[in-house]
């Protein structure tokens, strides 16, 4: 299956924690005007409700991720809010 290029550089929500080389877990990406699911792999173990960048895609609605944290989070001093 081809890649989904769409869904890498988005951001999302790992609903099943990675456990690095030992399997993939889940991931939730708002994208296309919706939220979708993946399998996600990551190269080291990352827990439930962390938040993730999409690195890469495999296809067959798998991709890479990693951990993130928002950079603008830091000048906000917290969870940027818009209110």
């Amino acid at each position: 299956m081809a890649q989904d290029d769409a869904v890498v550089g988005c951001t999302g929500v790992l609903l099943i924690g990675t456990r690095g080389a030992a399997g993939p877990g889940e991931v939730l990406v708002r994208i296309r005007g919706g939220s979708e699911a993946f399998l996600a792999w990551s190269t080291e173990p990352l827990p439930v409700g962390a938040t993730v960048l999409v690195i890469d895609s495999r296809g067959s609605r798998q991709v890479d991720v990693m951990e993130w944290a928002d950079p603008l989070d830091a000048l906000t001093g917290g969870a940027g809010n818009a209110g």
